[in-house]
């Protein structure tokens, strides 16, 4: 019932009233009515200034909020009238009870303001008269009654009744005063004994406690000041004393800090210097704080109020019930809803929602409600109230089970399913077996049950399902068995022998011809020549048969032994039968091949041949087969299966540095060889490309000095040096300059004729061999040049037009001039000299380098190289152009919107990045998103009109500009957004404030240092966050990667990747990633070590080569 309530010791109140703000226009007053009657209780509050409904909470006392009692006896409403703004919120109380009575109180807050009313209602008994009553004696006070507390006549006869019955009762029991136990009492005792002596406001009793364990002071008014407490029954008379130490001060009583007034209910007395107020017949709504005042001092009371207990009238009774079955205990009680705990064996039951036991309240009868019970329900259930108890006994057993269809024998085909399925009485869970073992559900193994039926189900059968099955169901000791029998049609496996099923022997050896078979149970197996049935025992032809196989043996072949052969199986689930073929050959198989030479390897590829066999076994040969493996491994690949009629192969597809081996096998009409021997180990490795830009170094009347740049492409065998040739002109003999390997790119051929004239060339040379030569295109003369030779600068063809560079990348231009003697250089940029600060320039005999590192736009202009000997003047212009993204367009204005189109104009950049404007890319953004798409894209026109826009949507636009470079790194947005109207329609658009998602770069995986194998690709990895995006460099040694070949950068969802093409030992060092953003930057770095293999061990700086010595 909402009018009763367990509590605990009550918390400070959360707002005082000082700091209250008044909310409430009206407020909720006291009122009284009769038991059986309605009464409605109204607040309103004023919502001019309030944005949303305020709170409103109603509480019965100081803690039970009737929010969760609303029923048939408590309805909660609430109105709002527009035109006057007034929220009206309603509590009506319906067929009022006697404990309804007391103090509630209405809380309304709204934001930092809060209101609170408190209000009384008394609940009237109807009076009736009884004529077997005195009156008088009805009002006269007994002289049996203690300080504090006297019986209060009544006109009401069923509460002279209870008093009559309280009186027998006193006389049974001595009076327990429950305040008192309370204060004696542990705190982790006050809820049970709150709930044997009937006690509703638990929390508001602790608080009281607590409050009165403080001392009172000692009063000059008072020369006898109140009891901490006073109690008195339902319906009793009370009776407060003080003794004053002055007459003739005045003297006021309150209740709850409301000032009591004279009435029939509250009666004065005054006697000599004592001061008596009388509570006749008192209520729940009497049980509160009373205090008294005489001048500036006072004293204070607490006064509880105890209801009658709650007996049990009707006892529990013992039952018994089967398992699964409902079961209801019940009981009734003197009162309705009254508090009542149920036990099992003395723990306390309760009426959760996932609780398996269930509490049914009805008036006075109180029920507990088992559904399905178990035998675990076996128990002594009790039911306890604030004035007694019952206790009864629940036997739960198990029905006789009954065994409605019983599992039966199956035989079952290999493959096929298997169906089990029983029938019981009852619905219970059970376990099934195999041979013993449980049996667990499984994807090929399903478990049902569904009410009394029980299946098993194996969705293809295997060998091993056969056996005993059993099903046992829980709780019983009863098993139903069946047998499984899995049987399979007996089958012969003949794909080993080919399309005709023929064996060849060769005369005088033994044949032992196995033929897997299979079926369940095992096949009988029967061998036939002709009519004549081959047995098992004994002679030279004879049968084995085994569980999986049945053998043929011949132990010495003869040619009459060749014929049809016949094999039959049989068992209770089929048969199978088949004819081999058996022909004996006087022949033999060849003897294998020498070990094959490889003459000649490649980057994946080699070339190698081999010598017949010295026997080909009596038959001619039919070919070849070729098998290759690595050296460390022990898998050997065939690499045809077509024979190869020739003694040449040529493997292909092998790995670039990986050593390997080659056999071969020869093959005639009877069969294949033996392998022969493996060929020597061997590398495929590919051979460099030719040296570069060979030119004459220097001449003299003997010598002939040469220059060159390393190959292109080096490849994982490496450089092991270069060899320089020379042929005199009009032969073709060339003549090695240089006996032994040299790995400088600069030589001096001595010892030469003066006057002649010679072409030279140079390889270079590694283990897989020399490289294509790098020829000098015209015949030199070998003698020195003592007179002057006018200069001439040999332009490069791709600098004959304007040179263009991107931002930030490098610029590393060489011009080869020549002249004699060695000619001064000279070089101007735009007619001013180049400042060498930004600019580097080195100079050597025969050419000049322009060098810059990081290109930025002010390096662009016309650079002006002189080449000079003595007055004689060659000159040459480059025209370098360094290119930038463009800015943004200028200016972007939303010209007209009509429909569902908007017209739109804008200026070019101001900054088109030194490089023309090549188009521009429009993209739209709904104003609710904010989500930029892109309509347009490499548009050239300043003006445009985007179309089929949706009507209702308000849009944003911005445009990047374009150039070669790219698009501009910000976009130009409309200042005015452009609203798609509805016709008819206004939308007012909300505010919103963006959310600032910018970030500085942060490196979420750094590097880690690593190391790599010559010749293999290396990756170096990492991530990184930030907005905007961060722009990612990539350095080695601190300087910066730029358009350098051998390195490739990748960007992918924050995950930069550095990879590393076929790196040498010279690419190892610290590598570095930074990222930068308009916020800031960071950057992580490692060390990567570079190692070369060296007879399967990685020793940095070891090459490794084909014969595994060092050349």
């Amino acid at each position: 019932v909402w009018s009763l309530g367990d509590g605990t010791e009550e918390e400070p109140e959360k707002h005082d009233n000082s700091e209250r703000s008044t909310l409430f226009v009206e407020k909720p007053q006291g009122g009284s009515v009769n038991v059986g009657g309605n009464i409605t209780f109204i607040a309103k509050v004023e919502a001019k200034d309030l944005l949303r409904k305020p709170t409103v909470k109603w509480f019965k006392g100081k803690w039970m909020d009737l929010a969760s009692k609303a029923g048939k006896h408590l309805q909660l409403k609430e109105t709002f009238e527009r035109h006057s703004k007034i929220y009206t919120f309603e509590m009506q109380i319906i067929k009022a009870k006697e404990n309804y009575g007391g103090n509630y109180r209405c809380e309304v807050t709204y934001k930092d303001k809060f209101d609170s009313c408190s209000f009384d209602l008394e609940v009237h008994e109807t009076s009736q008269a009884a004529p077997s009553i005195d009156i008088r004696s009805a009002f006269k006070r007994s002289n049996n009654s203690g300080e504090g507390q006297e019986d209060a006549g009544e006109l009401d006869f069923s509460g002279l009744l209870k008093r009559s019955v309280r009186e027998i009762k006193q006389e049974e029991e001595p009076e327990i005063d429950v305040w008192d136990l309370l204060k004696n009492a542990k705190p982790s005792d006050y809820e049970k004994i709150a709930f044997q002596y009937g006690i509703t406001d638990l929390r508001g009793m602790l608080k009281r406690l607590k409050r009165m364990r403080r001392e009172e002071k000692k009063s000059a008014a008072f020369s006898k000041i109140l009891d901490p407490a006073y109690q008195v029954d339902k319906g009793g008379k009370v009776r407060f004393v003080v003794e004053l130490a002055d007459p003739t001060v005045e003297l006021k009583w309150y209740k709850n800090g409301q000032e009591i007034r004279p009435s029939t209910k509250y009666i004065f007395e005054h006697k000599g210097n004592q001061r008596i107020l009388f509570i006749n017949n008192c209520t729940l709504t009497d049980d509160a704080r009373y205090h008294v005042t005489a001048g500036d001092e006072k004293c204070s009371t607490e006064l509880f109020v105890r209801e009658p207990p709650v007996v049990v009238t009707k006892a529990l009774e013992d039952l018994s019930t089967y398992v699964g079955e409902r079961v209801e205990l019940s009981c009734e009680v003197s009162e309705e809803d009254a508090n009542v705990k149920w036990f099992k064996n003395g723990v306390e039951l309760t009426n959760e929602p996932r609780s398996r036991y269930r509490i049914k309240v009805d008036g006075k009868k109180h029920t507990l409600i088992i559904d399905e019970a178990t035998k675990a329900d076996t128990a002594t259930y009790s039911v306890m109230t604030t004035g007694g108890q019952s206790a009864a006994k629940l036997a739960v057993d198990l029905r006789p089970l009954k065994i409605m269809q019983p599992l039966t024998d199956q035989t079952v085909r290999l493959g096929k399913e298997i169906a089990l399925k029983c029938e019981i009485s009852e619905n219970i869970e059970g376990k099934w077996y195999k041979n013993g073992q449980l049996i667990q559900a499984s994807d090929r193994v399903k478990l049902y049950h569904k009410g009394r039926i029980h299946r098993l189900v194996i969705g293809s059968a295997v060998v091993d399902d056969e056996g005993d099955y059993m099903f046992v169901p829980d709780a019983y000791k009863v098993n139903i068995p069946c047998r499984v029998h899995v049987i399979d049609p007996p089958r012969l496996h003949l794909e080993g022998l080919g399309d005709d099923n023929t064996v060849t022997v060769v005369a005088g050896n033994k044949l032992r011809l196995e033929i897997p078979i299979s079926g369940e149970p095992t096949p009988k197996v029967m061998w036939s020549k002709g009519d004549k049935w081959i047995m098992e025992t004994g002679g030279r032809i004879r049968a084995e048969t085994y569980p999986d196989s049945s053998c043929l043996v011949i132990d010495i072949a003869e040619r009459d032994d060749s014929g049809q052969y016949r094999i039959m199986l049989k068992n209770e689930a089929g048969e199978d039968a088949a004819q081999i073929n058996i022909k004996v050959v006087a022949t033999d198989i060849p003897d294998p091949p020498e070990a094959p030479n490889v003459t000649e390897v490649g980057e994946d590829w080699c070339i190698m041949n081999w010598e017949p066999p010295a026997y080909d076994g009596g038959s001619p040969l039919l070919g070849y087969f070729i098998e290759r493996k690595k050296k460390q491994s022990s898998r050997w690949m065939r690499l045809n299966f077509d024979l190869c009629k020739e003694t040449t192969f040529e493997p292909k597809k092998m790995i670039e540095g990986v050593a390997y081996e080659v056999r071969v096998f020869a093959v005639n009409a009877v069969g294949i060889s033996k392998p022969s021997m493996p060929s020597k180990p061997f590398v495929p490795l590919a051979v460099t490309s030719p040296p570069t830009l060979l030119a004459v170094d220097g001449v003299t009347d003997t010598t002939v000095t040469m220059k060159w740049r390393p190959p292109d492409q080096i490849g994982a065998a490496g450089l092991d040096g270069y060899v320089i040739e020379y042929c005199f002109e009009g032969t073709e003999e060339w003549i090695v300059a240089n006996p032994e390997l040299t790995d400088k790119t600069r030589f001096t051929i001595p010892n030469l004729p003066t006057d002649s004239r010679i072409f030279v060339r140079v390889k270079a040379v590694n283990a897989a061999g020399p490289s294509e030569p790098k020829l000098y295109p015209q015949p030199i003369l070998v003698k020195e040049v003592v007179g002057k030779e006018p200069p001439k600068i040999r332009l490069p063809r791709h600098l004959k037009q304007t040179y263009i560079r991107r931002v930030g990348e490098t610029v590393n231009l060489v011009i080869p001039f020549q002249g004699r003697p060695r000619p001064k250089v000279s070089w101007k940029k735009n007619g001013a000299s180049v400042d060498k600060n930004q600019i580097n320039i080195r100079n050597s005999e025969n050419d000049t380098i322009i060098f810059i590192r990081k290109a930025e736009r002010s390096h662009s202009g016309k650079y002006d190289l002189k080449v000079k000997v003595d007055n004689l003047v060659d000159k040459a212009t480059i025209d370098i152009q360094v290119v930038d993204r463009p800015g943004p367009p200028h200016v972007v204005t939303i010209e007209d919107v009509w429909g569902e189109n908007v017209a739109l104009t804008w200026q070019p950049p101001k900054d088109n990045g030194n490089a023309a404007i090549t188009g521009y890319t429009i993209q739209k953004a709904d104003k609710k998103s904010m989500e930029w798409f892109t309509v347009i894209e490499h548009y050239h026109r300043t003006s445009a009109t985007i179309t089929e826009l949706i009507i209702g949507n308000e849009y944003y636009f911005r445009i990047f500009s374009e150039n070669m470079c790219g698009l501009s790194d910000e976009a130009t947005m409309t200042r005015e957004s452009a609203v798609i109207a509805k016709d008819g329609k206004v939308y007012k658009n909300p505010i919103y404030e963006d959310f600032n998602f910018t970030e500085q770069p942060l490196f979420t995986q750094p590097l880690i240092n690593t190391y790599a194998v010559a010749g293999y690709n290396a990756t170096l990895n990492c991530s990184v966050r930030g907005n905007p995006k961060p722009k990612i460099t990539w350095m080695k040694n601190k300087v910066t990667i730029v358009n350098d070949p051998r390195y490739r950068m990748f960007g992918n969802q924050g995950v930069c990747t550095l990879e590393i093409r076929k790196p040498s030992p010279y690419d190892g060092g610290t590598y570095t990633c930074k990222a930068v953003n308009e916020l800031g930057e960071a950057a992580v770095e490692c060390k990567l070590e570079v190692k070369v293999l060296y007879h399967g061990i990685i020793t940095p700086g070891e090459p490794f080569f084909l014969s595994g010595k060092k050349q």
